[in-house]
């Protein structure tokens, strides 16, 4: 398959003090672009040409860090802006993925806890997750564009914890980006069809 940059689901402007409208634009429009442009350059001649994105992703992780590396994180980002939403967050989750939380996480405030903890530990570059693995909920970290589907598992929620997602609007304050991603922009709808088809 060819790589092509989706365009956002919302408005640059739509998500408010949380992600401002320059941040998108330089993170949509030139990283993510990048991801494309540079992931189409390298998945030419090779095994995965005309493979799905998730088979690209899983088939070259330890192989062929070009292809991964840009196939991960526009598989990563395709995602991260569905997982916002204007006047997202909140404490009210759709049932299922509520319920799934209360069982396997301890709750939703240790959730939120643990994944923050997970983003803020993560070392350099990378992105926190909620992540679905033998039917059970778990949060978990990886560096660079590496995610879940290359540990066997799926993810249903990431936060890219890189500097460009955040350091025009919070400069090196990463823990309050981790906070205002759980509580005003994330788009538990969406996590929670992914949920259904994990």
């Amino acid at each position: 398959m060819t790589f092509t940059l989706p365009p956002l689901p919302y408005a640059y402007d739509a998500l408010g003090q949380y992600m401002s409208k320059e941040t998108l634009e330089y993170h949509h429009d030139k990283h993510h672009q990048a991801y494309v442009t540079n992931g189409n350059n390298a998945l030419k001649g090779t095994e995965w040409e005309g493979k799905s994105l998730e088979e690209i992703v899983k088939g070259s992780f330890g192989k062929n860090p070009a292809v991964f590396n840009n196939a991960g994180q526009h598989y990563n980002h395709i995602h991260f802006w569905s997982w916002m939403k204007p006047n997202g967050g909140g404490t009210k989750l759709p049932g299922k993925i509520e319920k799934k939380i209360n069982e396997d996480l301890g709750g939703f405030e240790k959730f939120k806890t643990d994944f923050q903890a997970a983003g803020v530990g993560q070392f350099g570059s990378g992105w926190c997750w909620l992540q679905v693995k033998n039917g059970k909920l778990e949060i978990s970290k990886t560096p660079n564009g590496e995610n879940p589907l290359v540990h066997g598992a799926t993810p249903i929620l990431g936060c890219d914890v890189w500097e460009h997602s955040y350091y025009i609007d919070y400069r090196n304050r990463r823990p309050d980006y981790l906070k205002a991603f759980v509580e005003n922009l994330v788009n538990w709808e969406y996590v929670e069809s992914l949920f259904e088809k994990a």
